[in-house]
């Protein structure tokens, strides 16, 4: 029988490979890859790493599935502290991956462009070049949006975290920090011109800190469920 500090390991472990496979095809994989302002550069640099493209394409996948059994066992836990407050982050972390998971399309379409002998026979170098930028452009867009709904589920965790202490307080207090930069950085993007986003490496590191901690937390030291009976007593 699966105790709940073991649930809460397991959890931690499933958010451990999300925060991995998302750094990697994020970071190591499109960052790396593409050049700004110049879509001849990004299709070469796509098509000589044509199978480091594929596997960030992979981990994107594997984040979207191992993520769910981690949202879910988050849930098991605090929805026995606000279950309305998680039933809506959860709402909020179902549309996110459901538009990021969607939005996979536009990434895998930059690939189908610039290896596909039916494009390549007909369309000019530069005329590839810029529509493989141009379905990166809108799955940063649709990454952008997707982050919005999971910046409200951050701020929502973080709360019932901060609330129920069955974690430290400072971990619900990073996660909601976590969350509220994925929205400043979302929504900087989406009203700068040119979608260009200067903020993005100064907003990466709390958001790195808010999620790795609670994720390290849950991985090594579980969650103590005696608190929920303390506060179910309290209600009482």
């Amino acid at each position: 029988m699966i105790t709940d500090k073991n649930l809460a390991r397991i959890a931690g472990l499933c958010y451990l490979i999300v925060i991995a496979t998302g750094l990697f095809s994020e970071v190591f994989v499109r960052q790396v890859l593409r050049v700004p302002n110049n879509a001849l550069a990004t299709a070469q640099n796509i098509q000589a790493h044509e199978m480091l493209f594929r596997w960030g394409f992979v981990a994107d996948i594997i984040n979207f599935v191992v993520g769910l059994p981690t949202i879910l066992i988050i849930y098991y836990f605090f929805k026995r502290v606000n279950k309305l407050l998680v039933q809506t982050a959860l709402a909020f972390v179902i549309i996110q991956t459901a538009i990021i998971a969607v939005n996979l399309l536009n990434q895998i379409s930059t690939l189908l462009i610039l290896s596909n002998e039916t494009y390549l026979n007909t369309f000019e170098p530069k005329q590839l070049a810029s529509l493989s930028l141009l379905s990166l452009n809108i799955q940063a867009q649709g990454y952008g949006i997707g982050l919005v709904f999971f910046g409200f589920y951050c701020l929502i965790i973080g709360f019932l975290i901060f609330k129920s202490q069955l974690i430290p307080r400072i971990l619900g207090i990073l996660y909601a920090i976590a969350g509220l930069c994925y929205l400043i950085n979302s929504f900087t993007m989406f009203l700068s011109k040119g979608f260009l986003n200067p903020l993005f490496i100064y907003l990466a590191i709390p958001i790195f800190i808010g999620e790795l901690s609670l994720c390290l937390w849950m991985l090594t030291k579980g969650i103590d469920t005696s608190k929920i009976k303390i506060l179910n007593e309290k209600e009482t």
